[in-house]
Parts: structure tokens; C-alpha cells; sequence
């Protein structure tokens, strides 16, 4: 692997109004690019998913945390909860607690270690990370052969119905698996909001890889086809309304009905 640059910084920041702020990691390749947003409430703020790990976000969205905060983990995979041991306050699916605590759901950001048969089969779904997962490090020092993710413990086992509550808006649990077995949103119904992790995302969806159930997944999405939502906040890639949610579905359980 050749040398990679130091980042100037890591993380970057967009306010979206609504007391939402979408963080992500612009040196990291797409596949593992989460989407990070933190939620301001009355009493206490949100935060869903942590990112990757590689960079403290505790330390680079401090200002973001001045108030109680509740970490929700839509799912346990390493671009999403690789930040979890940061914070005391993560909440995840039950059927995913073991995960988080064995960090057993790492991801090698060293593309040597992945056969051409890997490639090819992250090119053929639309990810071709045969340049690598990362464009830059974090601070001198880090080397992306030698890093692991860190496991992390759950502060409290959320499931389908529960609600995170922040004073004046609440979130309702909706457990949709699929892409993995505790694959969880959250959505607030007064305002049409959802958090859906990787549930749905505009990009290429993930229902073959370890943990994964397509029969599951056609319910999952056959039930977010259904809710009345007006904005899409998404595990990956940009935000986006009813519609698009519709097609997005549509295309999907088109394409497993023919499996």
C-alpha cells in the first residue's frame, strides 16, 4: 500500500435545519462512508452511528454534545458502530449486542488482504475499492494494515416499538432486518422523519453478505414502502423524500422477485 496522506481534518459537517446535522468522512471510500446524525432535542440529543472508527468523533463533534446524548447503532457493522466504545450511551438491537461486543463484524481497510474474487464482487454490486478504502489517515502514525475495530458494550438492548425520547420529539423503533439480523430505524412520526440506516439507502443494497436474509429484507422493505414518510435520512449516500422511497422499494423487491 502506498503512502497515504495526513488528513487536515477528518470529519466533515452540514447543519440541515430541523435540529439535524449530517457528519461523514470524506476520505473514506463510499462502501464504508456512513452517514452520522445527530439530532438536537430539548432535553437530550441523538446520535445514529458512530462511523468508522479510524478518528475520534467524540473529540472532532464536542460542540455538537452539550446536552445528554443517547447513541443509537441502526446496525453493528464497522462503518457504523466503529466509533460505539467513545460513548456510554449506545443503544442497539438485541440481535445485534454480541457483534458490538466482540467486534467480531471488522472489515480490513487493507485491500491486499481481498482476493480478486472479493473485488470483483464489490465491483460487480458498485463499489470498486480496488484503489483502496481510504484516501487519506487520520494523524501520523496510523496504519490502515494494523487497524481493528474496537469493541464496544451496549448500554441498553432497543427492539421493534420502543421509543427514544428527547423531549420534544420522540423516535419509534422499527426493526427491520435484512441486512443484518438487527438492523433498526427510527422514525418520528410527527414530522415524517426517518433514520433508516442501511434498511434503504439511494445506493447499491447490501442482502449477501454474512448475517444478511433476503426473505427478511423483501418484508423489511414492503413495510417502509408503506409508511408515510416525507425525508429519508439514510445509513449512506443523500437524503431523500416519499417518492424516491417508493421506487427504491419498488426496484428492490422487483429484483428479488425474480431470485
Amino acid at each position: 500500500m502506498s503512502a497515504l496522506p495526513i488528513a487536515g481534518h477528518w470529519f466533515e459537517r452540514k447543519a440541515l435545519g430541523d435540529g439535524i446535522t449530517l457528519l461523514w468522512e470524506p476520505h473514506v471510500h463510499p462502501l464504508l462512508r456512513c452517514n452520522i446524525w445527530h439530532v438536537a432535542g430539548r432535553d437530550s440529543d441523538l446520535l445514529v452511528d458512530t462511523g468508522l472508527g479510524v478518528a475520534s468523533l467524540a473529540e472532532a463533534a464536542r460542540d455538537l454534545f452539550d446536552k445528554p446524548l443517547t447513541v443509537v447503532l441502526t446496525h453493528c457493522h464497522m462503518d457504523h458502530a466503529g466509533g460505539a466504545h467513545e460513548f456510554d450511551t449506545c443503544c442497539v438491537h438485541p440481535a445485534e449486542a454480541a457483534a458490538l461486543a466482540e467486534a467480531s463484524n471488522h472489515l480490513p481497510l487493507d485491500v491486499s488482504v481481498y482476493s480478486a474474487d472479493d473485488l470483483a464482487w464489490f465491483a460487480g454490486i458498485g463499489y470498486d475499492i480496488s484503489g483502496g478504502l481510504l484516501a487519506a489517515i487520520p494523524h501520523a502514525g496510523f496504519n490502515p494494515v494494523t487497524h481493528v475495530m474496537q469493541a464496544a458494550q451496549a448500554s441498553r438492548l432497543i427492539g421493534e416499538g420502543d421509543v427514544v425520547d428527547l423531549g420534544d420529539r420522540k423516535f419509534e423503533v422499527l426493526h427491520l432486518p435484512g441486512h443484518s439480523p438487527g438492523s433498526i430505524a427510527l422514525w418520528d412520526a410527527a414530522s415524517g422523519t426517518l433514520f433508516s440506516g442501511d434498511a434503504i439507502y439511494d445506493g447499491a443494497l447490501l442482502d449477501q453478505i454474512p448475517g444478511s436474509d433476503i426473505p427478511a429484507y423483501i418484508h423489511s422493505m414492503e413495510r417502509l414502502r408503506d409508511l408515510p414518510v416525507r425525508v429519508v435520512h439514510a445509513g449512506h449516500d443523500p437524503s431523500f423524500g416519499r417518492d424516491r422511497l417508493v421506487e427504491l422499494a419498488d426496484a428492490y423487491l422487483t429484483s428479488r422477485s425474480k431470485t
